[in-house]
């Protein structure tokens, strides 16, 4: 192979790398925020939590997939939770769930560093790595890309082949319709927040294994995954996939130009130029093509 063809291989690699972080970290978000309208400034400590037990589960003997899917049913439980106490108080009052929700990752995060210190080291990558030419791809990132394109995959069968998938989009779309025609809202609104906190901790165990785990760790995924659920708007399917792999392309170009600070401002401007010309996002910009 050429070195053109190398540095188009590592291009691909760095594209898929890119994609897979925003469709994990952003994905819980967006459907949060999609179906319930709740601005969760506490995402970031669901991924920490899901990272953390994730380690533990790891570290106590279990394999890593049952450790990951340990790390996402707790962060679930947690959000189930957090929204039957806390947070189904603030549904249409959409200011009001960000600041509660920001004090919740206030409390947590400096919880988290009480009781666990300051830092937990990684269980580490998995699986090797395999090199082409002058080039060497880690294994468990293809890995990670894979769990990204069954995610979605998986969210598009629940909402649009099951009962619960018709209730969520109902429930969305016109809520005081959807319950005098039956639908229990509420269940609908608990389960929607577990399902965005489970897969907010599945993107924190799936990461687990390449980190060194901190409290704090979760501000480094909380900026990107805003940023792709603006871009792609308030629709998983139609808005967060299509804006991951924009932003990835475009990241993946600036990064292998000009390096990895670069590489977040060529994010940032794409944010506001896609902004600017599409306000709804990449969701809205569907759902006008098909009116």
């Amino acid at each position: 192979m050429s070195t053109f063809g190398f540095e188009l291989l590592a291009f691909a690699y760095q594209v898929a790398d890119v994609f897979a972080f925003l469709v994990l970290a952003s994905g819980g978000l967006a459907i949060i925020f999609g179906m319930m309208g709740i601005i969760n400034m506490a995402h970031g400590e669901l991924i920490t939590c899901g990272a953390y037990v994730t380690t533990a589960a790891s570290r106590a003997g279990l394999p890593l997939p049952l450790a990951i899917l340990v790390g996402s049913l707790a962060a679930g439980a947690l959000g189930i939770a957090l929204e039957r106490t806390i947070v189904y108080r603030f549904y249409d009052r959409p200011i009001d769930s960000l600041v509660v929700t920001w004090g919740i990752s206030l409390i947590f995060t400096q919880g988290a560093l009480l009781v666990l210190g300051s830092a937990w080291s990684s269980i580490g990558t998995p699986l090797g790595s395999i090199a082409f030419g002058d080039y060497s791809f880690a294994i468990y990132r293809l890995v990670m890309l894979a769990v990204a394109i069954g995610v979605l995959l998986g969210l598009y069968l629940l909402f649009m082949k099951t009962r619960f998938g018709v209730h969520a989009r109902a429930t969305m779309q016109n809520p005081v319709m959807a319950r005098s025609l039956g639908v229990p809202v509420g269940r609908v609104y608990t389960l929607t927040f577990g399902l965005g906190a489970a897969m907010a901790g599945l993107c924190g165990g799936v990461y687990a294994p390449t980190l060194t785990l901190s409290p704090t760790m979760g501000t480094s995924f909380v900026v990107e995954s805003f940023v792709t659920v603006v871009v792609g708007g308030a629709d998983v399917l139609t808005g967060t996939a299509p804006a991951s792999a924009v932003l990835a392309v475009i990241r993946a170009a600036c990064t292998l130009a000009w390096g990895q600070v670069f590489g977040l401002i060529g994010l940032l401007v794409t944010v506001c130029i896609v902004i600017r010309l599409l306000p709804d996002g990449f969701a809205g910009w569907v759902m006008r093509r098909r009116a």
